[in-house]
């Protein structure tokens, strides 16, 4: 990876970062991220397990689908 193609990145993973904290800061975050069918949520008196499956899944798809569209060759 040359100094172009790091800078690329760098741009693109801020960009993404700063679009995100601005989302979750003025919008109500993602309404429906956290609630997915596969979201593994247990609630009992005095115990409370939340697992997010489903949501964890579709963040690494959508951010490894972002890095290789950044790191790819032309």
């Amino acid at each position: 990876m040359n100094g172009q193609d790091l800078g690329r990145l760098l741009i693109v993973v801020g960009l993404v970062v700063t679009i995100t904290g601005v989302v979750v800061y003025f919008g109500k975050g993602i309404p429906w991220l956290g609630r997915l069918p596969g979201d593994i949520r247990v609630e009992r008196p005095g115990f409370s397990f939340y697992f997010p499956l489903t949501t964890g899944l579709l963040v690494s798809i959508v951010l490894s689908v972002i890095l290789y569209v950044v790191t790819r060759r032309p």
